[in-house]
């Protein structure tokens, strides 16, 4: 499961977002759409866009948002949901989000996200995390819609990812796997030529022996 996007905002306005390097594509477009759909009041929910999956925590009028690649996994993007709005509230408190403009919060948060989401992607123990964080209700009540029904009549939108690390890391693997076959058949060709060298200077050396009288080539001594 991988974290590939997230943004804080209020309502339909951005506040600080950051994309994974592992990830491109249009998914903020599709999250502008997203944000002007979801309700005001606090509460949570997750949407699913083919194998992609939006989870968002609204609280006191801000949205935390992030968006994943798994389906049936939502423990751990709502953890990381929960530790970004803790960091967010303890950074910035309740009331100044509630006037700042767009992206004011950008340059210093999204790197925070950036921190967090390389955290929770990295597979390190959350669960441990997760037990001291008594305030985090069991996700497993969380709604999952999908995202086509929150989507008004004619209005369509398409999430285009490019996986790129994974597209790398196969490139990577295929090429390292290429490599070591043609070291493989390198050896191997070099084994063969030695083995029909060998058995070529023997086959001489016994012919030309054979002809001239033996292994002592008395005949061609003469």
């Amino acid at each position: 499961m991988t974290i590939v996007y997230a943004l804080v905002s209020r309502q339909k306005t951005v506040l600080a977002e950051h994309t994974a390097t592992s990830a491109t594509g249009n998914f903020p477009t599709v999250t502008r759409v997203l944000l002007a759909k979801i309700p005001s009041v606090d509460g949570k929910m997750t949407y699913v866009y083919d194998e992609y999956v939006f989870h968002y925590v609204v609280e006191n009028n801000i949205c935390y948002l992030c968006m994943s690649d798994e389906l049936n996994k939502h423990r751990i993007p709502y953890l990381f949901l929960e530790d970004m709005k803790d960091q967010f509230v303890g950074r910035y408190g309740r009331e100044d989000p509630q006037r700042a403009i767009a992206f004011s919060y950008n340059e210093q948060f999204s790197k925070i996200i950036k921190d967090r989401m390389e955290f929770y992607n990295s597979g390190a123990p959350v669960d441990n995390i997760g037990a001291v964080k008594s305030q985090i209700e069991d996700v497993k009540g969380v709604m999952v819609q999908n995202i086509e029904k929150v989507l008004e009549r004619g209005e369509k939108i398409e999430l285009l990812v490019d996986k790129t690390d994974r597209l790398n890391q196969q490139a990577f693997k295929f090429e390292a796997s290429s490599r070591n076959l043609r070291k493989s058949l390198y050896w191997k060709r070099l084994r063969c030529y030695a083995i029909t060298g060998t058995i070529t200077a023997l086959i001489i050396f016994f012919a030309t022996a054979s002809f001239c009288g033996g292994l002592s080539f008395r005949k061609c001594k003469k």
